[in-house]
């Protein structure tokens, strides 16, 4: 238990190390958003909001499948907001992802670290294979819903 308690602070302290990358870097494209869904679908636990997971997992979808820079993200992340408010309890994986935050941290800043940060979504993003088809659901049902 101790432990788990200084694993998850220090995890949150690396978090916070590589926001303060993400949220000076110059790329227009806004990539610290990638980061914030990583870390929230990586970290989540049964105390996690499903309005948490759920923005998490929509971030990372349209981000790897549909390829929105992070701005175009959290307009979308905005727009849900307005429209839905009991959110889906995901299944969450035991083990979400490969990458971890540490090793995001670990690369050198520049474009090799900007490239581990996509790995990582990637990862974390296949962990929830299972969440997959309810994910792409949500966004089709409440982003892009067809007019009658």
């Amino acid at each position: 238990m101790v432990i788990d308690v200084l694993r998850n602070k220090s995890e949150q302290k690396a978090f916070y190390e590589l926001c303060c990358y993400t949220t000076t870097h110059s790329d227009p494209n806004f990539i610290h958003q990638h980061v914030v869904d990583a870390f929230a679908a990586q970290t989540a636990d049964k105390k996690t909001k499903p309005i948490t997971i759920t923005f998490a997992l929509v971030g990372l979808y349209l981000h790897l499948e549909k390829n929105f820079t992070g701005k175009k993200v959290q307009q979308a992340h905005i727009k849900l907001a307005k429209h839905k408010k009991l959110w889906p309890n995901f299944k969450l994986p035991v083990k979400k992802g490969n990458i971890t935050v540490y090793d995001v941290i670990n690369v050198e800043e520049g474009s090799n670290r900007d490239e581990m940060i996509v790995k990582w979504c990637e990862s974390v993003w296949t962990a929830y294979v299972e969440d997959h088809a309810m994910v792409v659901d949500l966004v089709k049902r409440e982003l892009w819903p067809r007019k009658q």
